[in-house]
């Protein structure tokens, strides 16, 4: 409850009146899930083991993470500067604004492309490049479907790290800071929505070690491989939409909702496909369902 106190805090657009209903009608709405969900817990103790054991085998594995290099592209040299978020966290923060709508591995190599073409990744020299530049590699190497819009959007982003976090973007997670307000910073970039935010907030805590003060707000990412393994192992139905899945995630495990997200990505990546699903090779084939027809 008091981390959503204090994003209503941080957002600070409000009047105190208005505030002050905003904060009374949360508080009621809290109250009121957290009543809705314990009768549930009670009432489907024995329904969901096997989102017990997901929530167990995820939690193992965020205790004993270790900081290391984390594969995000094939080009070893792009890996690295991906991975060095002390030294060039704006490389992060850029590749997590690039990725919609494409896969993973071709968003995330957008900035390596951008910095090739320009010749610097220094973000103090990349600020002063005019966007007309920016749309002019973006539509030439192709490097997205939206390529004026998301060419815009890297250039903002590269003006507001610049200016805000005077070129440090590490701020925006510096400081053990709650995992609302680093969400909150991730949605205040130009065409950054809640699934990019909450997406780069939980590898942040998940694969770079970053520490927050709460794991509250850091919510699953319900792209197709989560969703079809947790239909599949009937968590949700079958016409289930990702705003159900968000909020099955968060009854599941309240204080860290996002904390399945790897494993249920893992699965549905190796093998929890779509089509000859490799059940024999699942850590949890003798709980699932099997829901095989999606």
């Amino acid at each position: 409850m008091c981390v959503g106190l204090y994003f209503y805090w941080v957002a600070g657009n409000a009047t105190t009146s208005e505030t002050d209903e905003k904060i009374l009608s949360y508080v009621f709405c809290v109250y009121k899930s957290e009543i809705f969900i314990n009768r549930q817990r009670i009432g489907t103790k024995n329904k969901f083991n096997i989102m017990d054991k997901i929530v167990e085998i995820a939690k193992k594995r965020f205790r004993e993470r270790k900081t290391q290099d984390v594969h995000l592209v094939a080009d070893s040299k792009a890996n690295e500067l991906l991975n060095d978020i002390e030294n060039n966290p704006h490389v992060y923060v850029l590749a997590c604004l690039m990725d919609r709508q494409i896969k993973a591995e071709r968003a995330w190599n957008i900035p390596l492309q951008v910095f090739d073409y320009f010749g610097t990744h220094e973000i103090n020299k990349l600020a002063e490049i005019p966007l007309e530049d920016y749309k002019k590699v973006f539509n030439g190497k192709k490097l997205h479907h939206f390529n004026d819009m998301m060419a815009e959007y890297f250039y903002k982003a590269i003006l507001r790290i610049n200016e805000t976090y005077k070129g440090n973007a590490a701020k925006i997670w510096q400081g053990k800071p709650s995992s609302a307000l680093v969400v909150y910073r991730f949605l205040e970039f130009e065409g950054c929505g809640i699934k990019i935010a909450t997406m780069a907030a939980n590898l942040l805590a998940r694969l770079f070690d970053v520490e927050f003060s709460d794991y509250y707000s850091i919510e699953v990412s319900p792209d197709i491989h989560v969703m079809r393994v947790m239909k599949r192992i009937g968590y949700i139905s079958q016409n289930a939409d990702r705003e159900m899945a968000i909020y099955k995630a968060r009854e599941l495990n309240p204080e860290f909702p996002g904390i399945i997200d790897a494993f249920c990505w893992d699965l549905g990546t190796t093998c929890c496909r779509p089509v000859n699903p490799k059940c024999n090779e699942c850590i949890i084939n003798n709980e699932c369902k099997k829901q095989i027809k999606l």
